[in-house]
């Protein structure tokens, strides 16, 4: 597995999935340290770090901002049409993409990507289309099993 780009969706991946609101109606979501921890590891070994959200979230903006990931595209309705797209822009090809997903619109980048994962708690037909399943749910150091994996296959 020669993994250049990586791929995810943001909530049920990076998060639990639920969104809260504080008394001003702010968005409040909660991501896991260990992710982040993950995800930086891999960028600094030169794998591309993705963010691809159906919903647009300034609270997602500023966790990427606070990563250093740099692209993040959100409000996306055809996840998989800017992913190719992404694929295309970085010179990679589907068999150097991995992308984590945790719901039916995510089946798509899934199935293409060279390395499709599914969250532990990914509705069964998302686990089904995955080539890997994490052992650990969505926002519970998911994305850090993923990048330890493909740092361990980096040597």
């Amino acid at each position: 597995m020669r993994i250049k780009l990586l791929a995810m969706d943001v909530d049920g991946v990076l998060t639990d999935g639920m969104i809260g609101f504080d008394s001003e109606g702010r968005e409040i979501k909660f991501f896991h340290v260990r992710d982040g921890m993950g995800i930086c590891a891999l960028m600094e070994k030169g794998v591309k770090v993705a963010f691809i959200s159906g919903r647009f979230s300034e609270v997602t903006a500023h966790r990427a901002r606070d990563l250093g990931v740099n692209l993040v595209f959100q409000g996306v309705r055809d996840k998989l049409g800017r992913l190719v797209e992404l694929a295309l822009e970085l010179g990679v090809t589907s068999e150097e993409v991995a992308y984590i997903g945790d719901d039916v619109n995510d089946i798509p980048c899934i199935e293409w990507a060279g390395f499709g994962v599914a969250v532990a708690d990914a509705p069964a037909e998302v686990r089904n289309a995955a080539s890997y399943v994490t052992l650990t749910r969505g926002g519970h150091g998911a994305v850090r099993e993923v990048c330890d994996l493909i740092l361990k296959s980096m040597g």
